[in-house]
């Protein structure tokens, strides 16, 4: 196959380009396209190991993409296998997936030549070709399964228009062209077949550790279920661990998908049940059935967490998450979602997730943290807010209470917030400054939640903070959103993974209720409309009535910002450590 020379990425600050070197870019765009002309001749697939990562783009499996990571060169190398191509392909990201404002790569055909180029898409979804290339064509081969293209791109471009890469959640978004164009400005985005999916691009560079000899696995998987024919299914499945098992480190765990059903199986989690009940129900159906015993309720302990795009998740080699033994359920509780929009049917399913685990205890148990707001109705969120922020707290004087003097390392976290989460970040605080970021995702969606392992382990010592703060958006909802266990009530919460495993199973916060009750008389004070201060009345009720005007809104905001806080720093029995109001830091 011909090849083409390309360029490299341009440094900041960005250059501007004339009229001249537009046009020159175009043509060789144009030739570009001679060697996508070539591709008829027959060529082996790329060797997988050079894309270690990889995701089906559609839910029929059309699209497949793989990628690899480059921190030395700052860029991701891509590589879309295309099953049945007819006359073009979008591919882009997006800041939550829309096809407007995307930053997008077009190969698109007029049924004679084919072209391709870097493009992006105004507010109202038009396209236009970017000035500056930034996706670099690096080669196309037809293969017995489809077409290979093979790009890169920069994680930072300069280019306004295109996407900054960064690590957390990148909202990835495709589009099938079915007809020929006879110009890029001709796609019409609204009238092609197209969706999104999420991935973590930005994968950390870590070394796997070496696995110990008496290593066994266990398959935590579905007995051959029939995926429902509906759009989303949340599937419930016990399992249990044999009688007597004894104490055990898991040390890896990866995902386990049966054959075809790579674009339905969305996410999967394993949970522990709780240690107070002797046994649990046997059950396997949708886990919002009303025929779900609600002891299952009591499953809530993760053991293992997988998305799409996530590979195996491993420990580090000087600590494991135990299981069996005293003390432990032997009742775990499988839980898969099904995402199959184009609702097929009769579907069989046997994913789930394989545990490797070790009789050799390593040195130190691992443990996960709840870091974040508690979950509690004095924590709201008006409504109409396109960027509305909470912060919970892990104070100080908590991890000096907690943690033991050589403090702990946290490995890995899970953020979690409902549907109206938009960003979360935990942050490390010393001596009053922010030291680190522990996890971060500017881009966060609450339908991808995994497990992230992290580009390097955070050390927390006793009298450091830990500071999360989620940023929502309820412009869709027209009465407060307040804090709870509802899917349309929310959350701000890390888990995170860390070793050695210390008593502090929850290290969170809330506004002081006390100062709450002062907004809603403040409320009363200056407005019209009367809000219901009685006891009697819950306190999502008053949030309900109060009237959203900038004031009241811009009060709320000072008061989540500088009123004292409600600490809850508890020992996994419940019991909490003698930490109770604190100022904000």
């Amino acid at each position: 196959l011909p090849s083409m020379q390309t360029s490299g990425s341009k440094p900041c600050p960005c250059p501007s380009f004339k009229l001249r070197e537009v046009a020159s870019m175009y043509f060789t765009m144009i030739a570009v396209f001679l060697v996508i002309l070539v591709v008829a001749l027959q060529g082996s697939a790329p060797r997988g190991s050079d894309f270690p990562y990889k995701v089906p783009l559609d839910p029929q499996g059309l699209l497949e993409l793989s990628w690899n990571v480059s921190y030395p060169e700052q860029a991701v190398h891509f590589q879309l296998l295309i099953r049945d191509l007819q006359f073009g392909i979008l591919f882009g990201m997006s800041d939550r997936g829309e096809f407007e404002n995307a930053d997008l790569a077009v190969l698109w055909s007029d049924g004679h030549n084919s072209y391709f180029g870097d493009a992006w898409s105004d507010a109202e979804g038009q396209l236009h070709m970017d000035s500056q290339q930034d996706y670099q064509l690096l080669g196309a081969r037809r293969a017995p399964e489809g077409l290979y293209l093979l790009f890169r791109r920069a994680f930072s471009t300069c280019d306004p228009k295109d996407y900054l890469i960064e690590d957390g959640t990148v909202h990835l978004i495709y589009g099938i062209l079915e007809k020929p164009v006879h110009s890029l400005q001709a796609i019409n985005i609204s009238a092609i077949h197209r969706g999104l999916q999420r991935v973590q691009l930005l994968k950390p560079n870590i070394t796997i550790p070496e696995l110990p000899s008496d290593m066994k696995t266990m398959e935590i998987v579905a007995p051959d279920v029939v995926i429902p024919s509906q759009e989303t299914t949340y599937w419930c499945y016990m399992a249990e661990l044999p009688d007597g098992f004894p104490k055990h480190h898991i040390i890896m765990y990866e995902p386990v998908i049966t054959v075809g059903n790579e674009a339905l199986v969305h996410h999967m989690e394993v949970f522990q049940c709780a240690a107070e009940f002797d046994s649990f129900p046997h059950y396997n159906g949708p886990c919002d059935s009303k025929m779900k015993p609600d002891r299952l309720n009591y499953c809530r302990h993760v053991l293992a967490a997988w998305a799409m795009g996530a590979q195996a998740f491993y420990y580090p080699e000087e600590a494991g998450l135990a299981f069996g033994g005293p003390g432990s359920s032997r009742y775990l509780r499988l839980e898969i979602h099904y995402h199959n929009p184009l609702v097929f049917k009769g579907r069989h399913d046997s994913s789930g997730i394989r545990l490797y685990y070790t009789a050799t205890l390593r040195r130190y148990d691992a443990g996960i943290m709840e870091l974040g707001l508690v979950y509690t109705p004095v924590m709201a969120i008006p409504p109409g807010e396109d960027a509305f922020i909470l912060t919970g707290y892990c104070t100080d004087k908590c991890t000096q209470l907690a943690l033991p003097a050589a403090g702990i390392r946290i490995f890995a976290s899970q953020l979690h917030t409902h549907l109206a989460g938009r960003k979360v970040v935990t942050v490390l605080s010393r001596d009053g400054r922010e030291r680190q970021v522990v996890n971060a995702d500017g881009h966060y969606s609450p339908h991808f939640q995994e497990i992230r392992m992290l580009k390097e382990v955070v050390a927390v010592l006793p009298g450091d903070e830990l500071i999360t703060t989620c940023t929502y958006n309820t412009e869709d909802r027209s009465r407060a959103t307040v804090g709870g266990f509802g899917i349309l009530e929310e959350m701000c919460v890390n888990y995170v993974h860390y070793y050695p495993q210390t008593q502090l199973e929850l290290c969170k916060s809330a506004v002081d209720p006390g100062y709450l009750h002062r907004y809603f008389n403040l409320v009363n004070r200056f407005n019209d409309e009367e809000v219901c201060t009685c006891p009697q009345v819950s306190i999502p009720q008053q949030f309900f009535s109060v009237p959203w005007n900038t004031f009241n809104r811009d009060v709320l905001k000072s008061l989540y910002g500088f009123a004292p806080i409600s600490m809850h720093c508890n020992k996994s029995s419940a019991v909490r450590f003698p930490v109770r109001i604190a100022s904000q830091p």
